[in-house]
């Protein structure tokens, strides 16, 4: 449990870094010299951005949860070599078919 501290304070320090960099550069687009349209465009893409990355998530947690659902279901109770790949794969193929689904919205922007 001790090996987890390290782990735990590197991902608050990222997100932390990466919150403060996402305020400063939203406070620069703030400034009075911005264009509007610019403004709405860069809005635009972030919200597209998100929606995408709500897509990736639910798509990979689906397919993980029909990797899980399966191995209970053939009696897979211990964690071994074939559960492990068929848990990663599944994480995998969830994250091809993400992508498979964004590309074309990435296309037409």
């Amino acid at each position: 449990m001790q090996e987890l501290i390290p782990i735990t304070l590197f991902i608050c320090t990222a997100y932390a870094i990466h919150a403060i960099a996402d305020a400063r550069a939203r406070s620069k687009l703030v400034a009075p010299h911005v264009p509007e349209e610019v403004i709405r465009s860069l809005a635009m893409l972030e919200e597209e951005r998100r929606r995408q990355g709500a897509l990736r998530w639910g798509i990979s947690l689906v397919s993980m949860a029909v990797a899980m659902g399966l191995l209970e279901a053939i009696g897979a109770r211990e964690l071994t070599f074939g559960a492990a790949a068929a848990l990663a794969g599944s994480a995998g193929l969830g994250q091809l078919l993400a992508w498979h689904f964004t590309r074309p919205a990435a296309r037409k922007g």
